[in-house]
């Protein structure tokens, strides 16, 4: 009996730890999950190139200008 009252409350702990992990990185996360290394920021649109009209990834972007590969 007292293993059953002990597996509920071990499933309702870890639930409570799930869940306010959750919501703990959905209302404050770390700033490293704002922004990439570079500092682009997610979710970021794609820009339009001025010659070809293409569109462009910002990250590719940023690292022409860096001088990255």
């Amino acid at each position: 009996m007292w293993q059953r009252l002990l597996l509920r409350f071990l499933v309702a702990l870890s639930a409570l730890a799930s869940i306010g992990g959750l919501l703990w990185m959905t209302f404050a996360p770390p700033p490293g999950m704002k922004a990439t290394a570079d500092g682009v920021p997610y979710f970021t649109p794609p820009v339009v190139h001025p010659v070809s009209g293409e569109a462009v990834p910002m990250e590719t972007l940023v690292r022409h200008y860096k001088g990255g590969k």
